[in-house]
């Protein structure tokens, strides 16, 4: 059941978002659209609640449970982002706005890019693991909660897996190669 309104949630979160969108650049909604693009993240915490009931009722917690609190860290972590992200591909194509700014791939404003992306990596681990030592010690229960405390361990190393390679960038910045930096001229040549 918990699997199933899992899906469901991811799902709904993305039509919100796309309705958010549509509402703004194809309807001209303005308000509408901040409505629809401030529910979105409510979405996760429908599922939430949803896990919180189960393990509260007795149930033994599952990757799903865990799914729930690491879906609420991600919304509050990097939803923003997600949200600028759509916003600008979707004003580009329904509304002729600028095209997207790629991301910084060289140099200082590389590694800046991957602190940032870092820092927004810590939030969501701070709220996802918090939600998820909170229900641990709610439950009251190390077996009944083992998953959601192995979900922690793994999210923990993959969060220094992250900041070893992202500050890897602030140590050692990635050079432009030198095909980046002039242009082609291979067709100009005879």
């Amino acid at each position: 059941m918990l699997v199933a309104l899992l899906l469901v949630c991811e799902v709904l979160f993305w039509v919100v978002l796309l309705a958010g969108l549509t509402a703004r650049y194809l309807l001209r909604r303005e308000r509408l659209s901040r409505a629809l693009l401030i529910a979105a993240p409510f979405v996760d915490l429908i599922l939430l609640i949803a896990s919180a009931l189960d393990l509260r009722g007795g149930g033994t917690a599952t990757t799903a449970h865990s799914l729930a609190a690491v879906y609420i860290g991600v919304s509050v972590g990097f939803g923003h982002r997600m949200v600028q992200w759509a916003d600008r591909r979707f004003a580009r194509r329904y509304a002729a706005g600028p095209p997207p700014e790629p991301e910084p791939r060289h140099g200082a404003a590389h590694a800046a890019y991957e602190r940032q992306g870092l820092l927004r990596h810590v939030v969501a681990w701070v709220v996802g693991c918090g939600l998820l030592g909170l229900a641990v010690v709610t439950v009251g229960d190390p077996d009944r909660t083992a998953a959601l405390t192995q979900t922690m361990k793994l999210w923990t190393v993959v969060l220094a897996i992250d900041a070893v390679i992202s500050l890897s960038y602030t140590v050692s910045p990635r050079r432009q190669k030198e095909a980046d930096r002039t242009p082609d001229h291979a067709s100009t040549r005879n």
